[in-house]
């Protein structure tokens, strides 16, 4: 048994007969497949079980599914080459859209995971073939079997979804999105590329909005990656470029008047003792305290306040809070809602962003910029629930970005959705906004 592991850092399992070969690998989203047609000419596979007697497929379901992970580039999205990377896939793309593009799935039935048999699976099939998603050598059958569900896999890994290899209703969603949009969206994002192509600094952290990521970049390489929770559409993270200049930890949170009317409001009037709940403390800006009974809920009086969130457990910004310049009132932070970075749609802030394991990148931050912290100390000061403000010694570069689709040295591509309707994918006559 031979463990292969392909460009997208999947594992795969085949199974060889003697002193034969696989002469080709198809690189996953690298290599224009050969076509498939969706009509008559479906019967017949370019490469089927009977007529590749080469290779003795192990469908037992269970090759492969274990062995999946994602093993990123090391190189940063924001590297020199990346435009040079997203040229060559929008080459590849046009050649998929001139061939026909590809097929759609169809919509509607129940999920399908491993081990269904269902006329869809040959669809999914015919679609990950073309994708580059799934070997030609799969075959055509309406089994789902092993292989099927690591191409799965692959696919949703490359789309930002949970890889949990069930075609649902959000994998079928994203598979039905055309080439000809996949290739307008690498188009308009090798612009972007272009826009960044400068030096960013030795040291800066990236964020992706419509990934939900974040990159700590050190010397051209990753330091480390992050998931990020960010803005809601009707509340978006703002694209810029700034500095991070301080850090505060075991912060006290003062609440943005926009929150107070959006969100506080309306729970004072669902529950008056949301405030005492969440110790949230409220201020006039003589700095005397205030009764929650003192204030009319069903008017905007709130707004004319102070709301401030005592630190705690249970405190919106979590341990610590990074702070950047920015006209906007948002910043990078902790949260005590960690369940929301295990979800595939990550735009619940306000326009903060949050951070995943923010120790780390703290840890990193302090490090690079100002002696004497390390890991250990900055887990002290957290466990002592002590207010403390530290300022860089000297600040690091921030971009906040915009980038829905990428590739990278293997020729992996990559595609987010485009949650703030910013690249005009459908023609709708307004241009693509950087």
């Amino acid at each position: 048994m031979n463990l292969l592991s392909g460009p997208f850092g999947i594992k795969r399992h085949w199974k060889w007969t003697a002193g034969k070969t696989l002469k080709s690998m198809m690189m996953l989203g690298v290599v224009t497949p050969v076509m498939i047609s969706t009509g008559a000419q479906a019967q017949t596979a370019p490469m089927t079980f009977a007529q590749n007697q080469q290779v003795e497929w192990a469908d037992n379901f269970d090759i492969a599914t274990d062995h999946i992970t994602e093993v990123k580039s090391s190189a940063p999205t924001l590297s020199p080459q990346t435009a040079d990377y997203i040229a060559a896939a929008i080459d590849r793309y046009q050649r998929i859209v001139q061939a026909g593009g590809w097929g759609t799935v169809s919509a509607g039935g129940k999920a399908l995971r491993i081990g269904a048999k269902d006329p869809r699976v040959v669809e999914l099939r015919r679609r990950l073939i073309v994708s580059g998603d799934l070997e030609q050598q799969a075959g055509l059958s309406d089994t789902f079997d092993s292989y099927v569900d690591a191409g799965l896999r692959r696919f949703q890994l490359r789309h930002g979804l949970i890889p949990d290899g069930v075609m649902g209703d959000g994998t079928v969603t994203a598979l039905n999105i055309s080439a000809d949009v996949r290739l307008r969206q690498l188009e308009t994002n090798m612009i972007r590329m272009r826009s960044m192509s400068g030096f960013l600094g030795d040291r800066y952290v990236m964020v992706n909005i419509p990934a939900a990521e974040i990159e700590a970049v050190e010397n051209g390489m990753v330091r480390s990656r992050h998931t990020a929770v960010v803005g809601k559409i009707d509340r978006q993270t703002p694209i810029l470029n700034s500095k991070i200049y301080e850090l505060n930890f075991n912060p006290y949170w003062t609440v943005p008047k926009s929150i107070i009317r959006k969100d506080l409001i309306p729970k004072m009037k669902e529950d008056p003792q949301y405030l005492a709940k969440n110790n949230i403390r409220i201020f006039d800006w003589s700095n005397n305290e205030l009764n929650w009974q003192q204030i009319d809920w069903n008017t905007d009086e709130a707004t004319q306040y102070r709301f401030t969130q005592d630190p705690g457990s249970e405190n919106s910004l979590g341990s610590v809070r990074i702070n950047f310049h920015n006209k906007h009132q948002v910043y990078l932070h902790d949260t005590p809602s960690k369940t929301l970075f295990g979800e595939a749609n990550r735009f619940h802030s306000s326009g903060c962003v949050r951070v995943q394991n923010v120790r780390e990148l703290v840890t990193w931050l302090l490090q690079s910029t100002t002696p004497d912290w390390d890991r250990g100390r900055v887990d002290g000061v957290i466990r002592t629930g002590d207010r403390e403000d530290v300022k860089l010694k000297s600040q690091i570069p921030l971009y906040l970005t915009y980038i829905t689709a990428w590739a990278n040295a293997d020729g992996v591509v990559h595609f987010r959705d485009d949650i703030y309707d910013r690249d005009d994918l459908y023609g709708t006559g307004e241009q693509a906004r950087l």
